[in-house]
């Protein structure tokens, strides 16, 4: 099956790396100035420096070409998602496309699978999803992920295809379970990012991991999802490294507000919109996530990370 890779940051560019080691991959940058520099450097010296591209990875700036492959990977923020397939939806058509974005979109409240079932036609949608960092993936590191497609054969033959030395694939067919847990995570480790950045400690980061989990559940059952998911790879496994690493973007994002400094410029934080979306849907929906409310308005700067903590700490008393 041959596989394109749509989306050339640093994780979009990991799994092109990876995955030219099973055979030939084409990864498509919107940038003609960057497509130049792999080209002549060979690597992405923007996203990640030092890591050589391999002879079998074709870097191009021609979505059609691109697009000539069976399966396309969607390494595209989330928030952009919906426009990208919008503008290429005539070469994307009856494709197996493959969001590898996680986040929830603002307005519509969709997690990627539904937006692309939404803008393209035949289109054959999936997901990856899990705890990973680009730079693991692309120095050959062992990482582990779950694909999900609503479609069990499609996924089954998917996860055969996209599984390299270092990429294991698990599948499930809970679409709405995998979509929730690598979104919601991003919430949770913006949390924990702006509690260890105020000095409040190891304790208090674990008390937020753990209701942040109950809260994860709570919702993406509330959406149709299965409980079980959200204790895999794309729910727990993701929650996990994303609040104790700071490696994470979400994470960074959150210890820059606890400690009153400035976040990495430049860098795509899907937490941010995925709490405000979230927030907005439990509100609609009469759901009581204090987490992800507080979070939004953190990141909206409605409320300071002192005035966060009170609001937690003050809810009324109850059972586990």
């Amino acid at each position: 099956m041959s596989v394109s890779v749509i989306g050339s940051g640093a994780f979009g560019t990991a799994l092109a790396i990876s995955l030219a080691g099973s055979g030939p991959v084409t990864l498509w940058s919107r940038s003609s100035d960057q497509v130049q520099t792999m080209r002549t450097m060979r690597e992405n010296a923007q996203r990640l420096p030092g890591i050589a591209l391999p002879p079998e990875l074709t870097v191009t700036g021609d979505i059609r070409q691109a697009a000539r492959a069976e399966t396309l990977l969607l390494a595209v923020p989330m928030q952009q998602l919906r426009a990208v397939l919008q503008l290429h939806a005539h070469v994307l058509s009856g494709k197996a496309l493959v969001a590898c974005c996680k986040g929830v979109e603002l307005g519509s409240h969709l997690g990627p699978i539904r937006i692309i079932g939404a803008e393209v036609d035949q289109a054959h949608a999936a997901l990856l999803t899990g705890p990973s960092f680009a730079r693991d993936i692309a120095q050959g590191l062992p990482t582990a992920l779950t694909l999900a497609c609503a479609d069990a054969d499609r996924g089954k033959t998917l996860q055969q295809a996209l599984t390299t030395q270092n990429l294991r694939l698990y599948t499930t067919s809970d679409t709405i379970g995998a979509e929730l847990g690598g979104a919601l995570k991003n919430v949770i480790a913006i949390a924990c990012g702006a509690v260890m950045g105020a000095g409040l400690g190891e304790s208090a980061r674990a008390a937020l991991m753990t209701r942040g989990f109950a809260e994860m559940v709570r919702l993406a059952v509330t959406q149709g999802a299965d409980a079980r998911t959200l204790s895999g790879l794309s729910g727990f496994g993701d929650l996990a490294l994303t609040c104790t690493s700071a490696q994470s973007r979400n994470y960074q994002m959150g210890f820059a507000l606890g400690d009153g400094t400035s976040a990495q410029p430049n860098a795509t934080v899907e937490g941010v919109a995925t709490a405000r979306s979230v927030a907005e849907l439990g509100r609609e929906q009469g759901l009581d996530l204090p987490i992800t409310e507080t979070v939004a308005a953190l990141v909206t700067g409605t409320i300071n990370v002192q005035s966060a903590i009170a609001g937690l700490m003050t809810r009324p008393l109850r059972e586990e």
